[in-house]
């Protein structure tokens, strides 16, 4: 009961040196593929919600827009697989870091605005100011639109940081009180591990839910700039 709550969350060395770059490049090594012609049940599911996701992301998008169905797919996947790995024991999950998850919304959501400054500069610009503004109103909603553009990618990062950074550490704290009262009242310990058990399957849908969430504010943010 004496242990760090957020030893977990301390990036782990090995031989003093980081490892989670090498964290980081495991989850594509758990997605199969297959040489085959014909594809098994595994590949065939696999392919399915591929499919299935980038319709549904891409639906609204122009052709423009398209072209990042490949980089909005790698991510959903990426942040899922990282997600689920992280639920298991004595493991480390990168999404857990604020540096990690502003290294992912900080390009997308830079490249997603560039894109739109370049290709329509006028609609990205009224944007900062609404249609009827008052004219002594103008400056103060310039600056509040200025500041909502410049949170956009600390917003995406901070809340899947909040999310599984809070989860985790739910289910350590419950963990810890199962295993104490497991020498102390049997009764319990069994509704506690009960809750354990229900815990965890609303984390395994946590992790995906929002992978699912930082994708789709990605496209809505393409969306809107292209």
């Amino acid at each position: 009961m004496n242990e760090n709550l957020f030893a977990s969350f301390i990036a782990p060395t090995i031989l003093g040196l980081p490892a989670a770059v090498l964290i980081i490049l495991f989850p594509p090594l758990l997605i199969p593929t297959s040489k085959y012609l014909i594809n098994n049940r595994l590949i065939t599911t696999q392919q399915w919600l591929i499919k299935l996701t980038s319709k549904q992301m891409m639906t609204t998008h122009n052709t423009k827009g398209r072209t990042w169905s490949l980089m909005l797919v790698s991510l959903i996947i990426f942040i899922a697989t990282t997600n689920l790995l992280g639920l298991l024991p004595h493991s480390f999950t990168p999404t857990t870091q604020l540096s990690m998850n502003l290294a992912m919304a900080i390009p997308l959501w830079a490249g997603a605005v560039i894109m739109g400054f370049r290709s329509k500069i006028k609609n990205a610009l009224a944007h900062f100011l609404p249609q009827g503004t008052p004219t002594p109103l103008i400056p103060m909603l310039v600056i509040i639109e200025t500041i909502s553009l410049l949170i956009q990618p600390m917003a995406l990062a901070v809340r899947l940081t909040a999310n599984i950074t809070a989860g985790h550490l739910l289910m350590h704290l419950i963990g810890s009180a199962t295993l104490a009262m497991s020498t102390i009242n049997l009764p319990s310990t069994l509704i506690i591990f009960t809750i354990l058990i229900l815990l965890t399957i609303l984390e395994i849908a946590v992790a995906l839910i929002q992978a699912y969430v930082f994708t789709l504010l990605v496209s809505h943010y393409l969306h809107d700039n292209t």
